[in-house]
Order: structure tokens, then sequence, then C-alpha cells
């Protein structure tokens, strides 16, 4: 889609109030995608980009987070929306809540996800993770596990994205295979974790944003915002969505125990969430 601003792969779908879905780092449409499948089934239309630098969106679109927060608006211009809703999870936190910031009057309601909410700084990957998730070769491997071993892939990734007794962790993974959806959610974020290949440039970009975050001004965010956060996530620790209710007015933060990073698409008390995040999109709309 061409736009003031820019260029930006996106995929538009559905019917009802609009809104934006923002990945996180690595991710595109893909994971963007897999977030957004709980939206079409409450009626709402999903607007699912590929930050710059991921797939075919040119970092040139938007290499800052006001930049990205400037393409949204331009985009939603370029669609004939007014005002639409937005979703983000984790490495899509900066430029939505910039978003929010710098557009108040296009958005109508806010749900962030363990979204990085101040400066985030990567530490890395060494040995065999950084071969999974930093290579061509590790990207393969993913696939070949999603299709072979899903309950593999599934347990290695609760594992790696959140801090889990080896109780819990057998207790979720269980719960997780036994649903269809929340396993193929997690597979799909599994393959779409490694950063390689057409996801490089915006994973390499965005570490390198997030580190230089002084303020994301969260404080001037007027429009409702939903803070989903589980307790127990070892990407995006709970500070970071205790920061964000904090600093922003009249939001509401949901905490769900023992959570990891994808805790509000698999926890086990996710539903009600997700329910309540389509009637704030579908009440905000007006």
């Amino acid at each position: 889609m061409p736009t003031a601003a820019g260029p930006i792969d996106c995929v538009v779908s559905g019917d009802g109030p609009p809104v934006l879905v923002v990945h996180g780092s690595p991710g595109g449409h893909d994971a963007g995608a897999a977030m957004a499948g709980f939206l079409a089934d409450g009626g709402l239309r999903t607007i699912v980009v590929d930050r710059p630098g991921y797939f075919g969106t040119p970092l040139a679109s938007g290499p800052t987070v006001d930049g990205q927060a400037d393409l949204y608006a331009a985009l939603l211009d370029a669609l004939g929306i007014e005002r639409a809703g937005v979703l983000c999870w984790s490495g899509g936190g900066p430029s939505s809540y910039r978003f929010a910031v710098r557009h108040p009057d296009r958005l109508t309601s806010l749900v962030a996800c363990a979204a990085v909410s101040r400066r985030y700084v990567f530490t890395g990957e060494k040995g065999a993770e950084k071969l999974i998730m930093d290579t061509g070769l590790g990207r393969r491997m993913l696939q070949l596990m999603a299709r072979y071993t899903p309950e593999k892939l599934v347990e290695a990734t609760i594992a790696a994205e959140g801090d889990l007794t080896a109780d819990e962790l057998a207790a979720r993974v269980a719960h997780i295979v036994a649903d269809p959806d929340k396993q193929q959610f997690t597979l799909d974020i599994a393959v779409a974790a490694n950063h390689s290949g057409p996801r490089r440039a915006g994973f390499d970009n965005d570490m390198t944003q997030f580190a230089a975050i002084e303020s994301l001004e969260l404080e001037r965010i007027e429009r409702p915002c939903l803070i989903v956060q589980g307790t127990a996530d070892s990407d995006v620790r709970p500070e970071y969505s205790g920061f964000a209710a904090e600093q922003i007015p009249g939001s509401e933060l949901v905490e769900l125990a023992a959570g990891t990073h994808l805790a509000f698409w698999v926890h086990p008390d996710s539903g009600p969430v997700r329910q309540q995040a389509i009637e704030r999109f579908r009440s905000a709309a007006g």
C-alpha cells in the first residue's frame, strides 16, 4: 500500500470496526495474522502490518518509533479509515504507544500485550540458540519441527518465553496442545521468532531503536488502554507493563498468573481477557 509516509505491506480482512495489529520483534504479517485471529471471530476488521524492515515494507518508511507511528496514520489515510483500535505485542509496543501520543484523534482504544514501554536492551543469543534464531538453517529447522514434532516445539517455545517450574511447564504445554487454536498460534509464533532473512533488517533496527529510548511520553496517552502481562514472562519482563500502567492515565492492567510472553493468547485464563479486548474495540468505535 503506497502512503504519504512511504510504502507498507499490510493484510486487511474482515468487516466491522477496524483494528491495526502491530507485531513484535521479530515478527511480520504472519505473526500478526496469528495475533489477529480472535479479532476476526469477534466481528472486527483487521489491518495486519509488516513494520519497516520486515518483509516488503522498506526500512525507509519508518526507521524510528515515531516514524512508524506516523506511518500507521498514513496507512489509515490511504485506506480511508478515520479511526482504529490498536492491538500490539512486545516490540510493537514503542511505535503503538507513540501512535497513541502523536495521533490521539486516530485511535479508539489500545490493547498492549507484554509491550516494551521504555528502554530495552537486547543482549543477543549464543550457541545453539543463535543457530536456531539467527540463521536460515535455524529457520528451516523450526519449520520442520512445527510440521513433524509440534509438541516438542510448543514445549521449547513456552520454556524459552517464561520462567516456569517443570510442573508448570508440563501443565501449560498439555493445555496448549489440547487446544488446536492455541497450539497453532504457538507454532506460528515459534517459526516467526527466527530473525534471519526477510526479518533481519527490521529486527536489527528494532534493537537499535529500543536501546535508544529515553521516553515514550506515556503520560500523554488519552485513549483507553488495556495492558495485559504474564507474570512469568522472561522476554519482556512484567515491570514493563507495570511501568506503562503507572504512567498511562486511566489504564487497566490485567496480570495472568504464571503467564509467559504468549499469555494473552495461550494462558488458561486468557479467553475472557481476549473477549474484554474485543468488547473494548467495539464499544470505543461507537
